[in-house]
C-alpha cells in the first residue's frame, strides 16, 4: 500500500499543484475563450498520456528519455513564451498568447507525469495472487490514495488561487514554474549526458548527480509555494475588511471566506501528506525486512542434504551453503499445498536479486518488491520467482548438488 501511495504521490503531487495554480491565474484573469484553451490543452495531456503509455508499454517504439527530452523542451520554451506573452499583457497586447501557453505548459506536464501512472496497476499482482486478495486491495488502496490526494490538491490550489491578487498569484505561480523548469533542465542534462549527445566535464556531471540524487527538494519548493497560498489566505481571513452595503452582503463575504478557508486547510493537508509521503512513508515502504536465520543442513560428498521432516510444516525454510570462494549461497525451501511437492529455488530471482523472501501471514513474500509469490509456482521460471536449481528427493531428503549452488554464487556477490 505505502509503496504505491509514495510512488504515485511522488509522480503526480508536485504537477497536481501547477496544473491548478495555471488554471488559478486564466480562470483569474481570462474570460471563456481563454478557460476553454486551457482546458483543450488539458484535456489533450491527458489523451496523449494514454497512447504514449499503451505505446511504451506494449512496445519497443518508444525512446523514453529522448521522449522526455523532447517533452522538457517544449515546456520550457513554452514558459518562455508565457513570461513573454505575460509581459505584453500588462501593455495590453498579449492576447491569447497567454492562455495558449499556458495551456501548452499544462499539456507537457501531464503529458510526462501520467504514462507510468497507468501501468502501475498491472504490478499489481506479479505474484499471481487473487485479484480479490488482500494483498492486492491494499496495493490498489494506496495507488487511488495518491490519485486523490493529487487531485485533491490540484482543486485547493485553483480555488484558493483565484482569491489571491492577480499580482501576488503571478509572482507565486512563476516561482513554481521556474522551479520545475530548473528540474526540467537538469533532466535534460542528465540524459544527453548518459547518451553522450553532449561532452561530459566534472562540473556537467556534478550537476547532473547532484539534481538526480535531491531530485525530492524540487518537489518541496513547489509544496512550500502551495503551502504560501493557503496561509495568505488564512491570514488575510482573519482580518477581513471588505466593505458591505447590507447584512446579507455581509453574510455572503463571510460564507466566501469561510469556503476559502476550507479549500487552504485541504491544502495544506494535501501538502503535509505529500511531505509525509516524501519522508516517513518512504522510509516504512522501503524498510529493509530481516531476513530469518539460516536453518542447518548437511553437506555430503558434493551434495546438500535436507530433511524432508525438517521441511514438511509448509512454512518457509532457509538454507545456506558456503562455496570455496567464501560466497553464502542461500537457497529456499516450502512444502506445497494440498500435496506432497516441494519448492525449492534460489533465495534470490532474476528481477530483485538476491535480497530474499521472506514468510508473511502464510504467504512468501519478495522483500525487495513485495511481490507474494504463488507456492504452487516455486520451482518454476518467470516473473519475481525464485530462481530455480537442480535437486532431487532421495531416501527422505532434499538432494542440492553443491555444483548448482556454486554455478549461482555470482547472484549473492552483486
Amino acid at each position: 500500500m505505502l509503496k504505491y501511495l509514495v510512488t504515485v504521490t511522488e509522480d503526480l503531487l508536485a504537477t497536481g499543484i501547477l496544473v491548478g495554480l495555471l488554471y488559478a491565474y486564466i480562470f483569474k484573469i481570462f474570460d471563456r475563450p481563454g478557460r476553454k484553451v486551457l482546458i483543450i490543452g488539458t484535456t489533450a495531456g491527458f489523451a496523449a498520456s494514454i497512447v504514449m503509455s499503451i505505446v511504451k508499454n506494449r512496445t519497443r517504439l518508444v525512446d523514453l528519455g529522448m521522449w522526455n527530452v523532447r517533452t522538457f523542451t517544449v515546456s520550457v520554451i513554452a514558459l518562455v513564451l508565457f513570461f513573454a506573452f505575460r509581459s505584453l499583457l500588462k501593455k495590453e497586447k498579449g492576447g491569447m498568447g497567454v492562455p495558449v501557453s499556458a495551456a501548452i505548459l499544462s499539456f507537457t506536464y501531464i503529458f510526462y507525469a501520467l504514462p507510468d501512472v497507468y501501468a502501475y496497476p498491472f504490478d499489481f499482482n506479479l505474484g499471481g495472487e487473487s485479484l480479490y486478495s488482500t494483498a492486492f486491495f491494499f496495493r490498489l488502496i494506496g495507488f487511488l490514495l495518491g490519485i486523490v490526494i493529487a487531485f485533491l490538491a490540484f482543486l485547493a490550489t485553483e480555488h484558493a488561487g483565484k482569491r489571491l491578487s492577480t499580482e501576488l498569484l503571478g509572482g507565486l505561480l512563476s516561482t513554481a514554474l521556474v522551479i520545475n523548469a530548473v528540474q526540467q533542465v537538469f533532466k535534460i542534462l542528465q540524459v544527453l549526458l548518459a547518451k553522450r549527445m553532449i561532452p561530459s566535464n566534472h562540473t556537467l556531471f556534478t550537476l547532473a548527480k547532484h539534481a538526480a540524487n535531491y531530485s525530492d527538494l524540487f518537489i518541496y519548493a513547489i509544496l512550500v509555494v502551495a503551502a504560501a497560498v493557503a496561509i495568505v489566505l488564512l491570514v488575510r481571513s482573519l482580518h477581513v475588511n471588505e466593505p458591505y452595503e447590507n447584512p446579507a452582503q455581509h453574510r455572503k463575504i463571510k460564507a466566501a471566506w469561510r469556503n476559502t478557508r476550507r479549500w487552504c486547510a485541504l491544502l495544506l493537508v494535501c501538502c503535509i501528506l505529500g511531505v509525509l509521503c516524501l519522508t516517513l512513508f518512504t522510509a516504512l515502504s522501503t524498510k529493509k525486512v530481516e531476513l530469518s536465520p539460516a536453518e542447518d543442513c548437511e553437506v555430503r560428498g558434493d551434495s546438500v542434504y535436507v530433511s524432508l521432516e525438517q521441511v514438511s510444516d509448509g512454512h518457509l525454510h532457509r538454507f545456506v551453503y558456503t562455496t570455496d570462494d567464501g560466497v553464502d549461497v542461500r537457497f529456499i525451501v516450502i512444502k506445497k499445498p494440498n500435496g506432497t511437492a516441494f519448492g525449492v529455488g534460489l533465495d534470490a530471482c532474476d528481477i530483485c536479486g538476491e535480497t530474499g523472501y521472506y514468510e508473511r501471514n502464510g504467504q512468501v513474500v519478495c522483500s525487495l518488491c513485495d511481490v507474494v509469490m504463488n507456492v504452487n509456482t516455486i520451482g518454476f521460471k518467470g516473473g519475481c520467482n525464485p530462481i530455480v536449481i537442480d535437486y532431487s528427493v532421495e531416501n527422505g531428503y532434499i538432494v542440492v548438488p553443491t555444483d548448482t549452488l556454486v554455478e549461482h554464487q555470482d547472484e549473492f556477490t552483486r
